[in-house]
């Protein structure tokens, strides 16, 4: 068994990720009550494609599986920081959005909240792909805030071991990030996307990954310093892609 997960886990380490120096934003759109179909229809009819227009790379729309909240969430890409003011700046001074979100709203707004981060891939993150293997499969956001100056302990776990036994256990990695610059939690904040096939096999892979014990052991000696995460320190969202997201 070791031996089988060190051969694994070279294997994976091998894989040669391309230098991607773009800077990401992930936008959480909170739909005001009964407006998300209304949401969902603006970004389908124009503002993805007066994104694209404006220089702003859509890379993908989803919507939670249990989404009380009528959240829609998405990513997009820019070359720079410079880029991405540029380019909203000329979105939202163009008058085909202007004449859009005028007449979207004519019953109201549509949201009625808006939370943003600027993120950059790890050294350690695959390329984004243009698709996943299946294309219904169940996205899951995570969000992991750490302990004072172990952020770099739960990067290097994830880097040495973490992403390969995903992987082995058929959880698909899609992107690692931490955020940029002087955001609130830029020092204690990793930002994950994975995929799995289903819920139920999501459930399936996470146990069979708890229970490995390459995974105990690397969870063991990351941690003899003292817990790398702060209590309660996970957030997972279950999303599916919208019809319309690029990356489904």
């Amino acid at each position: 068994m070791y031996l089988r997960t060190l051969i694994f886990s070279v294997l994976w380490t091998a894989h040669s990720f391309a230098a991607d120096d773009r800077i990401f934003e992930l936008r959480t759109y909170y739909a005001a009550e009964g407006k998300l179909e209304l949401l969902n229809a603006r970004f389908r009819d124009h503002t993805t494609n007066l994104f694209t227009k404006h220089n702003i790379e859509n890379i993908a729309y989803w919507v939670p599986e249990n989404n009380e909240d009528n959240m829609l969430l998405y990513l997009l890409a820019y070359p720079d920081s410079e880029a991405r003011t540029d380019s909203w700046n000329s979105f939202l001074s163009d008058p085909i959005w202007k004449a859009v979100k005028s007449e979207s709203e004519i019953d109201g707004k549509l949201v009625s909240k808006v939370d943003s981060i600027i993120m950059q891939l790890t050294d350690y993150s695959p390329s984004i792909p243009k698709a996943l293997a299946d294309g219904d499969s169940v996205v899951e956001l995570r969000t992991y805030t750490t302990r004072p100056a172990k952020l770099e302990n739960i990067n290097a776990r994830f880097q040495d071991h973490t992403i390969a036994l995903f992987e082995k256990h058929g959880i698909t990695n899609i992107a690692y990030f931490n955020l940029t610059g002087d955001q609130s939690g830029a020092a204690n904040t990793l930002v994950y996307l994975v995929a799995h096939k289903d819920i139920q096999s999501r459930g399936v892979n996470f146990k069979s990954f708890s229970q490995d014990p390459a995974w105990k052991k690397a969870a063991k000696d990351s941690q003899i310093d003292g817990r790398i995460l702060v209590n309660k320190g996970i957030d997972s969202v279950l999303m599916k892609a919208t019809d319309y997201s690029p990356l489904k």
